[in-house]
């Protein structure tokens, strides 16, 4: 690691900034699996609910795809403004 350091220095904030960004996708991807796996189910046992159920999904896939990109705005500050 000290001849990373010294070879490289901002070569730790990056490595930051990957973690960042790694960690910052883990949540959304469970969540996303999660919403549409029982938007599916919800569907399976009330069929004529599915346009209303679907639309609900897309609300919620917006909004869990935003904290992704959240972790994705930090990781791009860290690597490259602080």
């Amino acid at each position: 690691m000290l001849a990373l350091l010294q070879a490289d220095p901002d070569a730790f904030r990056m490595i930051g900034a990957a973690l960042a960004v790694g960690l910052a996708s883990l949540g959304p991807g469970l969540g996303l699996g999660y919403l549409v796996g029982k938007t599916v189910e919800s569907v399976a046992r009330q069929p004529e609910m599915g346009g209303e159920v679907r639309t609900l999904m897309f609300i919620g896939i917006a909004f869990v795809e935003a904290l992704a990109l959240f972790g994705l705005v930090i990781a791009i500050l860290i690597a490259f403004v602080l």
